[in-house]
């Protein structure tokens, strides 16, 4: 099964108070590698952004005024995500917004299979920050690009997280210390091998007179 990672922004936290989608960003993955083929869409999402989520994805009310609505871009989208298992982190969130868009234009709720990678990381790592910036880090993945909320830099950055939080692997923070150990390891595991010289005709010879004449003086003294 090809899988489908994805994310999206909204207006605000919840659908209760009226909040809708503004971007949807999909990259779909074969056997843990994406492929070509992406989903892509800015929104118009006719009503206001909250400042808070302004400040976290940077979408203005005038740039999203010129978008297409959801209603346009529906049919395309829910053929790209077709029978493919769906990864996202804080799925609860993204589905809650996703299926009240559909409800909105009479479509069923979305029944794929789904994997919340912020569930396996909190199952991986009880205890430690599970945002997608401290997975990033501990992974030792590249988030620099991540300076706002946009839909595809952070399906591009989960993808990477997904791969390594089923490798069932723990990376190792400290590199330094990491290193040393791995270099004691393969020390003590270090295997000899002592090469065989075999003697000439002529040392052989000169050992078994060496050995007669010193038995002799051995064997009379």
């Amino acid at each position: 099964m090809k899988e489908v990672v994805l994310d999206t922004e909204t207006t605000g936290l919840s659908v209760k108070d009226g909040h809708r989608v503004v971007e949807i960003g999909c990259i779909e993955l074969e056997d843990l590698i994406p492929t070509k083929n992406k989903f892509h869409c800015y929104l118009n999402p006719q009503r206001k952004v909250s400042e808070k989520a302004l400040a976290v994805h940077g979408y203005n009310d005038e740039f999203l005024s010129k978008q297409k609505k959801f209603s346009e871009i529906c049919e395309e989208f829910l053929d790209f995500i077709k029978n493919k298992k769906l990864i996202i982190h804080n799925a609860e969130f993204d589905l809650a917004h996703l299926n009240n868009e559909l409800n909105l234009f009479g479509k069923k709720k979305i029944e794929n299979e789904i994997v919340d990678t912020l569930i396996l990381a909190r199952d991986k790592f009880p205890g430690a920050p599970v945002s997608l910036d401290a997975l990033c880090k501990r992974f030792r993945i590249d988030n620099s690009k991540r300076t706002q909320h946009t839909a595809l830099i952070d399906c591009d950055l989960l993808a990477k997280v997904y791969i390594n939080l089923i490798d069932q692997k723990e990376p190792t923070l400290d590199f330094k210390n990491n290193t040393e150990e791995k270099k004691q390891k393969e020390s003590s595991n270090v295997v000899y091998f002592k090469g065989i010289v075999k003697p000439s005709d002529q040392e052989l010879k000169k050992h078994k007179e060496y050995l007669k004449q010193n038995l002799k003086k051995n064997y009379f003294s």
